[in-house]
């Protein structure tokens, strides 16, 4: 995630007891509807619950970190169990709960980022705390025609997660307890809305900066009603309760999409602008620019794309503070946090199969967006391949600094099965 400093995000303020105790008494309120109902339709009921479907998925993964400071190497091995059960639907309501188990396979020599004084802080940071936790548990509605509302522990996801994301590279997800709508009433549009009521952060709930509790509206509005591409059109009002300076209005539109070039190649492209102030209680500093520019072309199953990415600065530097921030600016995520002079970020990504395997490349170039400095350079590449069920990744990523941070490396393999 691309994030600022916060303070301990656990604790509450009276406000947002306030809201936490709103959230769980809508969720009581629903959970009593569906107990009344089941009473009157017993059968529908426990068909709905025997109708439902359960899943499995492991995911190990092997990650080595080596910087130029002193910390030692990272070596982290870890295994994330998820298990989770979906009901049928009875009555429009249905039921979806997720577990994720963490655990450490051999010894912990890496610095998990948790801050806790359980942290190997020796080592370089691997975000992968142990943890067993409830990674989802909502309540859904689909009885309305064109709608569907959720209620609790949720995954939300809008566009390419450049905002709004989940984390999923890390074993531990970033989920929100949020009251969710999807309205898709006109044709080629979707129309979602999410009040976040806390952020269920990669670091766990012991740790210190583990969670965001929040009082945040989020909407998109995407249509694919072009051949084209698809226009999206979003408004992030994020209010932090902790830490109010923090709280930032981001309004912004994307547009995406390929063209053809001829029988057998497509011209790729995608344009985005996005502008971030303070809202409500935030610091009056807030104030920046976000652009995005990629061209690129694809032929068969061969696609490269060059792009320029730009988190600019005016008082503060744009931030993201809810983005899935691994997939953007290098792998080695060095810039998770927009550093104070702002970002630019011009890459060249190439992507493809060759017998089978999926391989991936990328070369970025940074430098400030204030002032002169040349942060580095990273280079990316990344091979997939499945083998019946399983699906392997190996991944490394160099960053090269120059005005910014230290030479940092990373190498990554990863096995994921699910049931």
């Amino acid at each position: 995630m691309n994030s600022t400093t916060f303070g301990n995000a656990g604790s509450q303020t009276q406000g947002q007891a306030g809201a936490n105790g709103w959230v769980k008494a809508v969720i009581a309120g629903m959970l009593l509807v569906g107990c009344g109902s089941a009473g009157a339709q017993g059968t529908s009921l426990g068909e709905a619950i025997a109708s439902g479907k359960a899943g499995l998925d492991l995911r190990y993964r092997y990650e080595w970190v080596e910087q130029d400071n002193p910390s030692r190497d990272a070596n982290a091995s870890t295994l994330r169990t998820r298990l989770n059960y979906a009901t049928g639907t009875f009555s429009g309501l249905a039921a979806f709960i997720e577990f994720d188990d963490i655990r450490v396979i051999g010894s912990e020599r890496y610095n998990n980022g948790t801050r806790l004084p359980s942290a190997e802080t020796q080592y370089s940071v691997v975000a992968d705390p142990e943890d067993t936790e409830v990674n989802q548990l909502f309540l859904s509605y689909s009885g309305w025609s064109n709608n569907l509302f959720k209620l609790g522990r949720q995954r939300i996801i809008y566009d390419n997660a450049r905002f709004i994301g989940n984390v999923g590279w890390r074993q531990n997800e970033q989920t929100y307890d949020a009251f969710s709508l999807v309205n898709s009433a006109l044709a080629d549009t979707q129309l979602s809305y999410a009040y976040i009521d806390k952020v269920n952060r990669i670091f766990g709930d012991d740790s210190p900066i583990g969670e965001f509790d929040m009082q945040s509206h989020l909407l998109n509005l995407g249509y694919s009603g072009w051949e084209r591409g698809k226009l999206s059109v979003y408004g992030y009002f994020l209010e932090f309760v902790d830490t109010p300076a923090a709280s930032n209005r981001t309004l912004g539109a994307r547009f995406a999409g390929e063209a053809p070039m001829g029988a057998a190649t497509r011209l790729l492209y995608a344009f985005e602008y996005a502008r971030q102030d303070d809202y409500q209680g935030g610091t009056s500093t807030i104030d920046a620019d976000y652009y995005l520019l990629e061209l690129g072309a694809a032929a068969g199953a061969i696609s490269g794309r060059v792009g320029h990415e730009v988190l600019g600065v005016d008082g503060s530097a744009f931030s993201t503070p809810l983005a899935t921030g691994h997939a953007f600016n290098g792998w080695a995520d060095v810039f998770l946090a927009t550093p104070a002079d702002g970002l630019r970020d011009t890459y060249l990504k190439l992507s493809g199969t060759v017998a089978g395997t999926g391989l991936a490349a990328a070369y970025h170039d940074f430098s400030a967006d204030r002032g002169s400095d040349h942060y580095g350079s990273e280079v990316n590449l990344q091979a997939t391949r499945s083998f019946g069920r399983v699906n392997m990744l190996a991944k490394y990523a160099r960053y090269r600094a120059d005005d910014f941070a230290v030479d940092t490396s990373k190498f990554w393999l990863m096995a994921q099965v699910a049931f």
